[in-house]
């Protein structure tokens, strides 16, 4: 049963062109579009420079909602610090095509973690360092285990 250009009743719920009522089927707005950015060129370094700030911007603003939706166990300070990494990493690219495509994959990351498409692995898989699963959690031989004190 669809309800697309449906009347809605007063109580929000959608009806039939029967005039039946559904019960309990409010209409619910599509969410995925609400973070997405069309996909276009850089006309100069100018331009991409302030796309590259306004997508840096949008991130830092939405890192204590990301905390709290993926419950992450760090301080939004250490979220923010690893955001600014992953932008620094990419600092000197110096083709304006790649700096295009760049912020293309980073609005679609943005995307995918402001709608909630990632699992918790997911994100604290960019936070080695501070992860439990990190690269160093385990010992590298059997010595210095022994000497750590982990059986």
């Amino acid at each position: 049963m669809r309800t697309t250009d449906q009347p809605t009743l007063a109580n929000g719920t959608a009806t039939i062109s029967q005039g039946l009522q559904v019960a309990n089927w409010p209409k619910m707005p599509i969410t995925p579009t609400k973070f997405a950015i069309t996909t276009r060129q850089s006309a100069n370094w100018d331009d991409a420079k302030r796309r590259v700030f306004a997508l840096y911007r949008r991130w830092l603003r939405s890192t204590p909602e990301m905390q709290s939706m993926y419950s992450l166990p760090l301080p939004i300070s250490v979220i923010r610090t690893r955001i600014r990494q992953e932008f620094e990493r990419n600092r000197f690219v110096n083709k304006l095509p790649v700096v295009d495509v760049l912020l293309t994959k980073g609005h679609a990351d943005y995307q995918e973690t402001m709608n909630f498409w990632r699992q918790t692995t997911h994100m604290m898989s960019y936070f080695n360092e501070e992860s439990f699963r990190g690269a160093k959690r385990l010992p590298s031989s059997f010595i210095d285990g022994f000497l750590q004190g982990r059986n």
